[in-house]
């Protein structure tokens, strides 16, 4: 709680996974992939009340080992084509029809190991502070970024240095926090605003988890920290 203001926290860990089933079960450095994200969430006194929303028995019962609260989330709402915002909506409804009242819902996605606990805590301050609607966090990029336009490369910003240090830094979106207040999630369905705080994370936070080869990646990083 900041000022008042109520944080729920909403961790979406749906069964189904093109890519890598159960992903958010799998083990990393010897762990359930969404247990990093549970550690997360209890090293961050802020948030009030965190839930695993999820549509699969297994997920259910592995974030129940490790002490979660989770949220069964009908099937109709967990498929390729559902939205991340309607997880969150049914968790409110859920958690609302049990007179409990959140002024802000924050998402941490499973697929995130290497997030810290002051990341979360930056970002539940910053909205707060600045009256802030909506909240992403971002990593910085020095890439020449840009789209391709009949075979021809169109840079986003013309005219970059060529040495990566002397280029104007742009930034991305990642996964690793979204902060939204309740009333603008219910009001338009999206956590999408045209005002959009900027968290900036990382390139180690940033890392996302959706392949094989991300988890090969992500634990040679685990490697390297023990």
């Amino acid at each position: 709680m900041i000022r008042g203001k109520r944080f729920l926290a909403v961790v979406p860990a749906r069964g189904g996974s093109k890519g890598i089933p159960k992903k958010n079960i799998q083990p990393l450095a010897g762990r359930p992939l969404l247990f990093y994200t549970l550690d997360q969430a209890k090293a961050v006194p802020i948030l009030d009340m965190t839930v695993v929303s999820t549509d699969c028995a297994e997920i259910k019962a592995v974030a129940q080992a490790d002490g979660a609260r989770v949220i069964d989330r009908p099937a109709e709402l967990a498929g390729d084509q559902a939205s991340t915002e309607v997880a969150l909506l049914h968790a409110l409804d859920v958690l609302d029809n049990s007179g409990e009242a959140y002024d802000y819902v924050v998402v941490l996605e499973p697929t995130s190991p290497f997030r810290t606990a002051e990341s979360i805590s930056g970002c539940c301050k910053m909205i707060v502070e600045e009256n802030g609607t909506s909240l992403l966090s971002v990593v910085k990029v020095n890439s020449v970024v840009g789209g391709i336009e009949n075979n021809f490369f169109r840079p986003l910003i013309p005219d970059q240095p060529r040495r990566r240090q002397d280029r104007q830094s742009i930034f991305m979106e990642s996964s690793t926090v979204y902060v939204c207040r309740v009333d603008f999630l219910r009001n338009t369905g999206t956590l999408v605003t045209q005002d959009w705080l900027a968290y900036p994370v990382s390139k180690a936070e940033a890392v996302d988890i959706n392949t094989p080869q991300d988890f090969k990646y992500a634990n040679s990083l685990m490697d390297q920290r023990a």
